[in-house]
């Protein structure tokens, strides 16, 4: 594409050979705000199902570490050491079910948009990258003020709904001065799950909008000219002519081969003139008949005019040429139901020692 083309003359849409090109080189319609959705979600799911027993399974460690810390030695570095890698240890095991949890979201979620592609060339340096003058042309350009508009239209969304949430439950913080201090752990979760719910339910909200968005402008990037739908259109049809071309070829040369094995046969079967199946039988060679040649039409008059040539006998039996024709391919040898009807053909062959042309009664053309 020149670089004078604007996007005003991307008036045609993306055939698929395009879009194909594109998603293989890496570039698919991905939304960001699916995988925040996801981590949301996720981490809800944390506080809903699974909080409650690391928590019964981290206090008891955490207690017991605290509760016998005068039994430690903090004389030397390698003691302090101790300690806190044994903090590190509990710390670890209680957070690293929500991130796996979130890593596993996130790739989900990205999975979900699209298939997984390995495209080197997507992490390959590129020193065009490194120009101030491209990144504030970036920042600055339509593109990037829609992603600064996406962000502040996110932050105020999520902003307001965990504002009203929280303003719903004043109350039940400012209660929480006079009841038990037990029962404060309780309270705490419940109202961090419903924060994260109903900004879950939010960012899933922006989530929906922003994946049509993000669609809705990858397919209209891979817009194309005139002239592009023109030369693609030609390169298709160049293609589609080569192999045609390339397949006549092979049509050809097959042809050639399958009719200069016509003399090796034995009798060639014929309806009368739309198909022609040459068969090849040598008791001495062992095995079934072989057909070495096969033709409808033109290809079946060729045949017939090489069993002439070379005084082949010439048998019409028009279910059998139709049966064979449909059934045996070339150099296989014919199943086991075409036996009988053949061996009779054969048995009449070896009776005329001379290459007359025969149908199956008998008569002579």
């Amino acid at each position: 594409m020149s670089a004078d083309q604007s996007d005003d003359d991307k008036s045609e849409e993306a055939t698929e050979k395009r879009l194909s090109d594109v998603r293989s080189r890496g570039d698919v319609p991905i939304s960001r705000e699916v995988g925040l959705c996801a981590s949301m979600l996720a981490i809800l799911c944390f506080l809903v199902f699974v909080l409650r027993l690391r928590v019964a399974e981290f206090m008891p460690g955490l207690f017991n570490l605290l509760d016998n810390v005068s039994g430690r030695r903090l004389e030397k570095g390698e003691d302090a050491l101790a300690l806190v890698s044994a903090c590190a240890l509990i710390c670890v095991a209680f957070l690293a079910p929500p991130v796996v949890l979130l890593m596993f979201s996130g790739v989900v979620a990205t999975l979900a948009q699209a298939p997984l592609q390995f495209s080197p060339h997507r992490i390959a340096p590129s020193f065009a990258r490194l120009s101030p003058a491209k990144g504030i042309a970036r920042i600055l350009g339509r593109r990037g003020l829609t992603e600064f508009a996406k962000g502040i239209l996110k932050i105020s969304s999520v902003g307001l709904v965990a504002g009203f949430v929280l303003f719903g439950k004043v109350g039940l913080v400012l209660s929480s001065v006079s009841v038990d201090v037990a029962t404060l752990p309780e309270r705490l979760l419940n109202l961090c799950t419903t924060i994260v719910a109903s900004v879950a339910v939010a960012t899933l909200a922006l989530a929906v909008a922003d994946l049509a968005w993000t669609r809705i402008l990858w397919y209209r990037d891979q817009r194309m000219t005139k002239q592009e739908v023109k030369e693609e259109l030609r390169q298709f049809e160049g293609d589609r002519l080569m192999k045609a071309r390339l397949r006549s070829i092979r049509l050809d040369r097959s042809r050639k081969r399958m009719l200069a094995a016509v003399p090796r046969a034995t009798m060639v079967i014929v309806n009368p003139t739309h198909y022609a199946v040459a068969l090849r039988y040598v008791r001495a060679e062992g095995g079934a008949p072989v057909v070495i040649a096969k033709g409808v039409d033109l290809i079946a008059l060729r045949i017939r005019q090489l069993a002439s040539d070379y005084s082949i006998p010439i048998i019409e039996d028009k279910p059998l040429a139709r049966s064979l024709y449909a059934a045996v391919e070339i150099d296989r040898a014919i199943p086991p139901e075409f036996y009988k009807v053949v061996a009779e053909i054969v048995h009449l062959v070896n009776e005329r020692k001379f290459g007359w042309s025969n149908s199956r009664n008998g008569a002579e053309q």
